[in-house]
Parts: structure tokens; C-alpha cells; sequence
């Protein structure tokens, strides 16, 4: 009679005839059984589909073979992060496994911390966290971020220019004759949002334009969170020509919020997001971005991870990729 659920060593041993002790041995290539029973008990394991269990992999060789890729939820910016991920971890030995861990009942923050205490030592070997919300200096595993907490050290990191990304964005505006240009904020705890605010300030004062604090709002990087500030924007009594969203998701909401307000996209608002994920390009009219090389960061990182793994340093502990901007439809002269 076939096994039913899940097959287990057990079953692998009786339908083989042989004991638990021999599979296993088989299993952990030990030595003391016979060619032609090895040979015979790995037919059944593969005519069974058998695999040890991840916490049973771990128990007996102190590793898994899986790296966890840790994200707060699944959105396009961490969608084409974990393609290059999964590029980078081909031919490494190990698997992936993708985490969402942000839906908890405290909700976003601190996810990783949870996330780490559940996964670390007995599930995965190493895992890299995508934007954490806060440092975690001692998770017992090799651990890289990408899009940091700002002010975290205790982790290698990986990342883009926000600084200069922000800066081209605003220089790509003020070129077409913009003054008035809002500024739509992301997650105040992560260095990509403190970068990119500052190259916006700092290339509005390059300019000569005097930064008006009414132009300024959060929108948390999530088009959920971006609607409000960006319909306070564009209701104001003077309201801004040109907005810089610092992601694509709210940039698209804020073309959304401006055409429900009856405002035209571009002729009567500019609009510039950041990341260049898919959906800038999908969207109507088309989103002009600043593009970060995903791909490449997801790379890096696991690249990053995969010598730590190897129990080496890596040549650097953050690394800092260039960003492009990607002019399209959604911007034009004043």
C-alpha cells in the first residue's frame, strides 16, 4: 500500500527492507552499507519522493542549504529584488526560501526580528532582509540588508545613490522650468527616504528656490499611505506644478489623485517617481523615474551573503550601486 501524507524515513525503509539506521546512512553518505543496497534504497528514495525535513537537515548537519529572503510583503520593488536574488543564488548549493513577515498583529514593525527568531538555525543558514524597520546587530546567522534602517552599521548592506538619484529627479524638473515642485516623502525610518528628502533640499537651495514647507509630505512608500498627502498637495490654495514622489507606487497614485481631481498629467502636473519598477512603464501616461539597478542590487547582495556563508569577509560591507534617471510621458516643460 503507498504511504499517504507525507513519506517519511520510515517508509522509505520498509518499502526498501531494509532498517531506519540504513536509510539514514545512505542519506548522510555513510559508511557500513553495501553498494548494491545503497544503490537500491536511493531508487526508492527517488520512486518515493522522499526528503528529510529542513529542522531534521539541521539537527543532523548544523545547516539547511536554504537562505531566507525576508521582506515586510511582496510589491514590485522586492518582486524584482528577489530575481536577481534568485540569479545570483543558482549554482550555490542552496535554495531560497521567501519570507513575508510583516503581516503580524504589530504590524510592519519589527518584522525581521520575528521573522529571524522563527527561521534562524533551524530553517535557514543566512538570510537577507529587504528595507528592515530597525537594526538587528545579532541574529546567530549571516545576514545582509537591502535598503537599510537608517543609521544601521551592524549589518552589510547593500543599496543605490538616493542622494543623486533624488538630486537628478529634481534637476530633471527644475530644467523644465518647475519652482513650485511638491516632494511626496517615503518611510521616515529607512536612509533611502533621509537620502532622498535631503538631494531633494539640497538641489532646490542649488537652484535658488527657497524650499516652501507646505510642498513637503510623507507618503510612506505605499500607495495606501500616499493617497491622503498627495490629495493635500494638490488642493492647496497655490498648489505644486511638479511632484517628486520617492517611489514609483506613490508617484502612480499621485497621477491617480491628480486625474480624480480633474488635473491632467502632464500638461497640468508633472510627476517623477524612483525605483523604475515594471509598473512605471505600464501605467498611463508613462512614469519618468529614477532608476535603480534591482537586479544588480538583489546580486550584490547575495553575492555579499554567499561569502559570508563561506565563513570569508567580503571585500566591502556596503556597497552603493548608481542610479538613472528614465525620462518618459509624465513630465514636460512649464
Amino acid at each position: 500500500m503507498e504511504p499517504r501524507g507525507r513519506v517519511t524515513i520510515t517508509d522509505v525503509a520498509r518499502a526498501a527492507g531494509v532498517s531506519v539506521a540504513t536509510v539514514s546512512k545512505v542519506i548522510n553518505d555513510r559508511y557500513g552499507v553495501a553498494a548494491s543496497t545503497a544503490e537500491h534504497v536511493r531508487s526508492v528514495i527517488a520512486d518515493m519522493s522522499y526528503e528529510s525535513s529542513l529542522v531534521a537537515r539541521s539537527l543532523r548537519s548544523q545547516r539547511t542549504g536554504v537562505i531566507g529572503i525576508l521582506l515586510a510583503e511582496f510589491e514590485p520593488f522586492s518582486t524584482e529584488l528577489l530575481k536577481g536574488l534568485a540569479a545570483a543564488t543558482a549554482g550555490s548549493g542552496y535554495e531560497l526560501l521567501a519570507w513575508s513577515g510583516g503581516g503580524g498583529p504589530d504590524g510592519h514593525v519589527g518584522w525581521e526580528r520575528r521573522s529571524l527568531a522563527q527561521l534562524s538555525g533551524t530553517l535557514i543558514d543566512g538570510a537577507v532582509l529587504i528595507t528592515p524597520t530597525l537594526v538587528v546587530p545579532d541574529a546567530g546567522i549571516p545576514v545582509v540588508a537591502i535598503d537599510p534602517h537608517a543609521g544601521s552599521e551592524s549589518n552589510p548592506s547593500v543599496d543605490s545613490d538616493n542622494l543623486a538619484g533624488a538630486a537628478s529627479a529634481v534637476e530633471h524638473l527644475i530644467a523644465l522650468g518647475h519652482r513650485r515642485i511638491g516632494f511626496l516623502g517615503g518611510r521616515p525610518d529607512l536612509e533611502s527616504a533621509r537620502l532622498r528628502e535631503e538631494g531633494y533640499r539640497r538641489t532646490l537651495a542649488a537652484a535658488g528656490i527657497a524650499l516652501d514647507p507646505d510642498l513637503v509630505r510623507v507618503g510612506g512608500y505605499r500607495p495606501e499611505t500616499a493617497d491622503a498627502p498627495a490629495h493635500e498637495l494638490l488642493t492647496l490654495p497655490d498648489p505644486p506644478t511638479a511632484i517628486f514622489a520617492t517611489n514609483d507606487l506613490s508617484a502612480i497614485r499621485t497621477m491617480q489623485v491628480a486625474q480624480s481631481l480633474g488635473l491632467r498629467v502632464p500638461e497640468d502636473l508633472s510627476v517623477v517617481g524612483f525605483d523604475n519598477v515594471p509598473e512605471s512603464a505600464l501605467c498611463t501616461p508613462q512614469l519618468t523615474t529614477v532608476s535603480q539597478p534591482l537586479h544588480r542590487i538583489g546580486r550584490e547582495a547575495m553575492e555579499m551573503l554567499l561569502t559570508l556563508l563561506r565563513g570569508e569577509a567580503p571585500a566591502e560591507t556596503h556597497r552603493r550601486l548608481p542610479t538613472e534617471l528614465v525620462v518618459r510621458a509624465s513630465t514636460r516643460a512649464l
